[in-house]
């Protein structure tokens, strides 16, 4: 395998920025109302879907830290097919979702009108900032083959 560039060390100031966006994101989100397991959640699917073992290892324990439940967050792949998850949470999840994985028109626009639906203007700018930086997040790490001890 070649090794690879941890490209957070080679290139700090550009990491740097992120990690600025990543704090400010997180400062939209709680302005907006949304406490810090839900935006812990969404970070947690997206490196899910995007299959980062680095994030989901930082921000399983930063959901933990945060008051969440063990067990939603061992159930949380399965979202959908649990009632473990609030409406809010549920709109938000399904949003960072759609973010993610970028699915036809149609299922992007339903995603978004069952946000709408539970989900403030400022709630949803905050689900979709924090679900777009840490996908970004999630590249730098697998990108970087980033270790998980």
């Amino acid at each position: 395998m070649t090794r690879r560039i941890f490209i957070d060390k080679q290139s700090p100031k550009a990491y740097h920025a992120l990690v600025q966006t990543s704090e400010a994101v997180r400062a939209t989100a709680a302005e907006a109302g949304l406490e810090r397991t839900v935006v812990e959640l969404v970070n947690l699917r997206v490196s899910q879907l995007n299959g980062c073992a680095f994030c989901l290892d930082v921000h399983s324990k930063a959901a933990l830290r945060a008051g969440e439940d063990a067990r939603r967050l061992a159930v949380l792949a399965a979202w959908r097919d649990t009632e473990l998850f609030t409406p809010l949470e549920r709109a938000a999840l399904a949003l960072a979702e759609a973010t993610t994985v970028l699915p036809d028109a149609a299922a992007q626009e339903a995603a978004y009108e069952d946000a709408r639906e539970v989900l403030t203007d400022d709630q949803i700018s905050a689900v979709i900032w924090v679900a777009v930086t840490i996908n970004a997040f999630n590249r730098v790490s697998v990108l970087s083959k980033h270790p998980v001890h």
